[in-house]
């Protein structure tokens, strides 16, 4: 059986209510040679029964996104991993674009976002997201991170910690090399940003990133995190 042409990791807790919706719309990449790997954190809803059925296989670990992320990519088959957030869409041609960004020679990248809800100032929110990442090199889980299994053994995997995991990734595959940053847009759901308040969300989400840029650990700024929302 030929090796998958990409792993797709979905770290998942709790996402009974978006999970089928979700995995449905990676079948056609499937379909094309994907693997797709959920990673359950101790859903205590359905979720893992549900994903069961619509993808490769379906993984536990402890909680905790970094955690299950590197769960997800010590059960991968393919050069190629993808990191994906359950509530985040892909383009069509995901797999293509890729492969061909790390044809290109850069072992790692992101995709812009596109914000789905009602607020106006998500699609501000957007742009300015994609061009602080296009300025700093510095891409965010929501952006569908992905690089070759060689840069993510070299880095070291995804430091085991409890927010900013993401941030922390960038900067070490940043070492390697600069990000393939692709135009295509993932559409990312924008509940967080609705149910807590634009203004709110963005005050606390730069708040708690200058604060790490500062040296603050990641496990105070995570305790100030879950309290907020």
């Amino acid at each position: 059986m030929p090796a998958p042409t990409l792993s797709l990791i979905m770290p998942v807790l709790d996402e009974a209510s978006t999970i089928e919706s979700t995995l449905a719309s990676l079948q056609p990449l499937r379909a094309r040679g994907a693997e797709v790997i959920v990673v359950d954190g101790g859903s205590r809803d359905s979720t893992a029964v549900l994903a069961a059925p619509l993808c490769t296989r379906v993984v536990e670990a402890p909680p905790g996104r970094a955690r299950q992320m590197n769960a997800g990519a010590a059960a991968a088959s393919s050069g190629a991993l993808l990191f994906l957030h359950a509530d985040t869409r892909l383009p069509e041609e995901a797999d293509r674009l890729i492969e061909a960004a790390l044809a290109g020679g850069r072992c790692w990248g992101r995709f812009a976002i596109r914000l789905e809800g009602r607020h106006p100032l998500l699609p501000v929110i957007a742009t300015a997201m994609n061009l602080r990442s296009r300025l700093t090199g510095i891409a965010t889980g929501d952006q569908a991170l992905f690089m070759t299994r060689e840069a993510f053994a070299v880095v070291g995997g995804f430091p085991d910690q409890p927010l900013m995991e993401d941030i922390e990734m960038s900067r070490r595959l940043r070492r390697l090399s600069s990000p393939a940053c692709l135009r295509d847009k993932v559409t990312s759901s924008a509940r967080r940003w609705e149910q807590q308040g634009v203004w709110a969300t963005i005050r606390l989400m730069w708040r708690l990133r200058f604060r790490y840029w500062r040296g603050e650990s990641p496990e105070t700024l995570a305790r100030e995190y879950r309290h907020v929302r």
